[in-house]
């Protein structure tokens, strides 16, 4: 009797220890089915995270414009920050880099070309931005002060007019003002092909102050006047050709936008390409602030300043007085000869072009 009794209370223990474990576990299911839930693991190209943009991403995205591209600048003492330009449109404002005890040597497309100093891979403003996935890299390079100044690059600028299409010439024209169209033509294409570079006005001034390492071989070509035959004869051989070209325009006679994207229109003044009362022109007539004030109308009207041309070549030292004091950095003559390291930048002189001067001629000029 007894001893059942004791298998009874143990079995009733049993049970009620299986009772409460059952029902504890129960309870930890219940928790556990109720528990709040736990982000993801994020893995490596799931999107879970949004991985914070490069600086050249972001400059993209803002933009929103499928033809914007981020330059990446590589090279010692090259910008940190990308810059943006335009794939259907030429370089704009590339810096040029300055550090102590070394002349910057310009932009490469590859490191390679950049310690070769690769002329024919140098990029600059003449140059047609290309990019692959809206992206690019420029790669700088430098040089020594002794061995920039042994290059001793002459830089010549170009200085032509009127064109003709007939080779005979035209009857009343000034020969020293206009050129036939054919000698213009293999003149170009001479430049085109036999490895000129072609600097920016941002590079010249560089240059002349010795910041800035030039290839003997460059050329700066421009047009005086903005004379119709410009626009209808040389144009299309200067955007064929995609060479950079400065056209020095009087803005109170035209005001034409840029035919093509390798024409950079700059000043010839507003209104002083006329004579004054001792048959000189304006410019050695007017005092530095009417100079200036003139300037500025041509300067809002082109949307630039940077370099003037003299017109008829006069100018002294209130001329360029008056060219300072409108913010324009240079001034180009009508005086033979090129431009080397420390030229007056008010006083930049040319080689011109005129009819009869062949491709022969040319060569001679400007090798």
């Amino acid at each position: 009797m007894a001893s059942g009794g004791k298998r009874r209370r143990a079995g009733l223990a049993i049970g009620i220890i299986a009772a409460v474990v059952l029902a504890g576990g129960t309870a930890a299911s219940v928790a556990w089915a109720n528990r709040p839930a736990e982000a993801p693991t994020p893995r490596a190209g799931s999107g879970v995270l949004a991985r914070p943009l490069t600086p050249v991403q972001r400059l993209i995205a803002e933009t929103g414009d499928p033809l914007a591209c981020a330059v990446t600048f590589v090279g010692e003492g090259a910008p940190v920050d990308p810059m943006l330009q335009r794939q259907d449109a030429l370089y704009r404002g590339l810096p040029i880099l300055e550090r102590p005890g070394q002349v910057f040597a310009g932009w490469y497309s590859s490191a390679a070309d950049a310690a070769a100093y690769t002329v024919a891979n140098r990029v600059n403003g003449a140059d047609p931005v290309v990019c692959v996935d809206q992206r690019i890299e420029l790669y700088a390079a430098w040089k020594t002060p002794e061995e920039n100044v042994a290059e001793n690059a002459q830089i010549p600028i170009l200085m032509y007019h009127q064109f003709t299409s007939d080779p005979e010439g035209e009857s009343g024209w000034l020969r020293g003002n206009y050129a036939y169209i054919g000698d213009f033509d293999a003149q170009m294409e001479h430049i085109a092909t036999t490895g000129f570079y072609l600097p920016t006005w941002d590079e010249l001034s560089a240059f002349i102050d010795g910041r800035l390492f030039l290839p003997a071989h460059s050329v700066i070509i421009t047009d005086d006047d903005a004379d119709q035959t410009w626009f209808d004869l040389a144009v299309p051989v200067i955007d064929r050709l995609g060479l950079l070209s400065t056209s020095f325009m009087i803005t109170s006679a035209r005001q034409d936008p840029a035919p093509s994207e390798y024409v950079l229109r700059r000043s010839h003044t507003h209104d002083m390409h006329q004579a004054g009362e001792n048959g000189k022109g304006r410019m050695v007539n007017w005092s530095a602030d009417e100079i200036a004030a003139d300037l500025n109308t041509s300067a809002e009207i082109l949307g630039v300043r940077e370099v003037i041309a003299y017109p008829y070549g006069h100018y002294n030292d209130t001329a360029k007085q008056g060219v300072a004091q409108a913010g324009f950095e240079m001034a180009r003559t009508i005086e033979p000869g090129t431009v080397s390291i420390g030229t007056d930048k008010l006083a930049l002189p040319v080689v011109r072009i005129d009819y009869g001067m062949g491709l022969d001629a040319l060569i001679k000029r400007i090798g």
